[in-house]
């Protein structure tokens, strides 16, 4: 049995070696029809190590970055073939791909890079951070109050730039002797000063309904999704209804692990179908699309699990509910917005309609919302969250442009020094 398994893994990895070659191979070939970078122009670089699989993180910073390069040239620093691949199918900035150190030094030492961002915890970041003389920042790719929101890696990098005030009270409830205020720097959430992708259906009277959950989880503290719970009794009562429509955007991963969740992850499907074949003016949607954000913003309310999707859909600042998760055993964060948000029971998603209409029209609720996003994301007025994230990197720039001029003079010093001594010698 021990040979058999070790031969099984000696060919995966002979695939896996295999695939990663002929991505390689592709990736310089498409570069190569393409115009080099010019020397000596980009100054800012988002460091990305991940492949294809985490194109998520990246995808959503396009849009934010494009408008930054309008003032500092921007370009990714790609380390996976199978990711850099994919960032050339898409609309995103320049790549680079620097599969190598060697790669990597030749690449920045014809460049004027002088901040490096980073979307994620990729052990591969370390490589990156050996290059001094410039400032190395995460940025994240989104606000929860998820344990990797508070990882001790924060104290790699000399910025971390962070959606606002619950942020840095998170980072300062688990962090020791890291200084937050020096640090940290806020931004809000310039996604959503961008957010993609073209309406699938003609706006008309019907209230919006989007309903975004997340998969089944793999361990009982992680089971979070409400397919199979919630979301076949409120879809069913929504498409009954003239009065609403539903946007329905499912996790990819549903039904992995378990088949009922695929089971009735399928049905929802079917009846989304049914319920358009039967009404061509409903136009309901079944969204397994790449863009995200149209979907946040065009809602009237939105409905998810405990995911990424709570702090999305937050940073947009309209009504939002919570699947409160039927398994006792799901783990729940109460030390922010969970604990005051608007829950949704599987005993209550089969009388949605009405609780619909109690969010959008309950002023407390209303009221509680808006100042849970002022403690998550501060002022989310469209183009305040850019300016942010634009001010931000101005100052950084500015910072490097003083250290950088300190040195200088340091080295002007030591040569005046060097002239001194000199003329006492001949003296």
């Amino acid at each position: 049995m021990g040979a058999v398994s070790d031969a099984k893994k000696a060919y995966r990895l002979l695939k896996r070696a295999l695939a990663s070659r002929k991505a390689v191979q592709r990736v310089r070939r498409r570069l190569s029809d393409r115009e080099p970078h010019p020397l000596d122009h980009y100054q800012v670089a988002v460091y990305f190590a991940d492949g294809a699989v985490n194109m998520y993180q990246m995808r959503q910073w396009y849009r934010p970055l494009a408008e930054l390069s309008k003032r500092w040239p921007v370009v990714v620093l790609s380390r996976s073939a199978t990711g850099a691949d994919k960032l050339l199918d898409e609309d995103g900035p320049p790549v680079a791909f620097v599969p190598t150190v060697r790669d990597l030094e030749r690449f920045i030492a014809a460049q004027d890079i002088r901040v490096v961002l980073y979307v994620n915890q990729n052990t591969r970041n370390f490589q990156m951070f050996r290059y001094g003389r410039r400032w190395h920042v995460f940025i994240n790719h989104g606000e929860s109050d998820k344990m990797y929101m508070t990882t001790n890696q924060y104290k790699a990098y000399d910025y971390a730039l962070v959606a606002g005030q619950a942020a840095r009270d998170r980072l300062s409830r688990t962090l020791w002797d890291w200084d937050i205020d020096s640090r940290t720097i806020e931004i809000g959430r310039p996604q959503a000063d961008h957010y993609s992708g073209t309406l699938p259906y003609t706006p008309d009277e019907r209230i919006v309904v989007l309903y975004a959950p997340t998969w089944e989880g793999d361990r009982p503290s992680a089971h979070y999704g409400s397919i199979a719970t919630h979301g076949e009794a409120l879809v069913k009562a929504l498409l009954a209804s003239k009065l609403h429509r539903v946007i329905y955007r499912p996790h990819p991963r549903s039904g992995v692990v378990d088949d009922e969740y695929g089971a009735a992850h399928r049905r929802i499907i079917a009846a989304i179908a049914a319920a358009n074949s039967s009404d061509a003016a409903a136009q309901h949607v079944y969204d397994d699309g790449a863009d995200l954000g149209w979907q946040l913003a065009a809602a009237d309310v939105a409905i998810v699990d405990i995911s990424a999707m709570v702090y999305d859909r937050l940073a947009v600042g309209k009504p939002l509910m919570i699947t409160r998760p039927a398994d006792d055993r799901a783990s729940i964060d109460t030390n922010g917005y969970l604990s005051d948000c608007e829950w949704l029971t599987a005993d209550g998603a089969v009388d949605i309609i009405a609780e619909v209409e109690r969010v959008r029209a309950d002023e407390a609720a209303i009221a509680r919302l808006r100042m849970w996003v002022q403690h998550y994301f501060g002022d989310t007025t469209p183009g305040v969250a850019t300016a942010k994230f634009h001010g931000a990197i101005d100052r950084l720039m500015q910072e490097w442009d003083r250290w950088q001029a300190n040195e200088i003079g340091a080295v002007r010093t030591d040569e005046d020094d060097d002239d001194e001594e000199a003329d006492e010698e001949e003296v």
